[in-house]
């Protein structure tokens, strides 16, 4: 088991002291944003400045963020959607990144033509060496938990996978018994973070996740069924919370990384 910090959690912090602030927190990777590569580009940056910062603090990338539209647009509009998907596939590839997240609508409801978009975004990792994974969104109008996630799955091709998040979870219908139903090969990866108390759940927005130990999801539970699913590959803290925005970004991430390692240790997962 491996801990890896979203860049997210620290996300007005400039990239590369993002990169900086995870590997001298202790972390082993840092899950990047495309669209902050993008930026970094565009004020003059180079990809190259990344890759040494990474190999400098000796950290991965286990999963990239992300793609998007390839679920509710059509025609010559789709076709663009795939263009930009395969660019993003690539530029994960350079980083030696297994895994794409794909995104789903955030305001087209339903789900039904999903498994369409997403056979066409396996096949662009297939081809890029970057494994497509299917993402739901508690806060989104369409795939929103973990059992319809596991539906379009099933009208996929047989290497379709999805993320687990501890609070999309918490946040939607997703029960531990769905966990518990999920193959143990379906599961690509695992962001955690927490709920907050005073928020019904249905009813948060991403905003509104808080620290580990902060809120009202059973983390150690539902860390207690992937260990015993056999699950033995990345957690990730994952926020969107501005007051730990206005932190300082180590103090952030080194409060995020010890807590993530005394729940693993209460869970009994062993951690690199």
């Amino acid at each position: 088991m491996r801990l890896s910090l979203n860049s997210s959690t620290i996300k007005t912090t400039p990239i590369l002291e993002k990169i900086k602030v995870t590997g001298e927190a202790g972390y082993k990777g840092i899950e990047l944003w495309a669209v902050e590569i993008y930026e970094h580009i565009g004020r003059g940056g180079e990809v190259s400045d990344l890759e040494k910062a990474l190999s400098d603090y000796g950290l991965e990338v286990p999963c990239f963020i992300a793609v998007r539209n390839w679920g509710e647009t059509e025609g010559r509009e789709y076709t663009m959607a795939l263009d930009e998907a395969r660019r993003r596939f690539e530029l994960a590839a350079r980083f030696k990144c297994p895994l794409m997240v794909c995104t789903p609508p955030a305001d087209v409801p339903g789900i039904e033509s999903l498994h369409r978009g997403y056979n066409d975004l396996l096949q662009i990792g297939r081809e890029t060496g970057v494994q497509a994974v299917l993402e739901y969104i508690s806060v989104f109008k369409s795939l929103n938990n973990l059992p319809d996630a596991v539906s379009i799955l099933d009208q996929c091709d047989s290497d379709g996978v999805t993320i687990l998040d501890a609070f999309h979870n918490w946040n939607s219908r997703t029960t531990l018994a769905d966990i518990e139903a999920l193959p143990l090969e379906r599961i690509s990866h695992y962001h955690i973070n927490d709920a907050a108390p005073d928020i019904p759940s249905g009813q948060q927005a991403d905003t509104d996740r808080v620290m580990i130990g902060d809120g009202v999801a059973d983390l150690k539970t539902e860390l207690s069924v992937l260990k015993e699913k056999g699950y033995d590959k990345w957690i990730s803290l994952e926020l969107f919370n501005a007051s730990w925005w206005e932190k300082d970004p180590l103090e952030t991430a080194k409060i995020g990384l010890e807590r993530m390692q005394e729940l693993c240790d209460e869970v009994g997962f062993e951690v690199e």
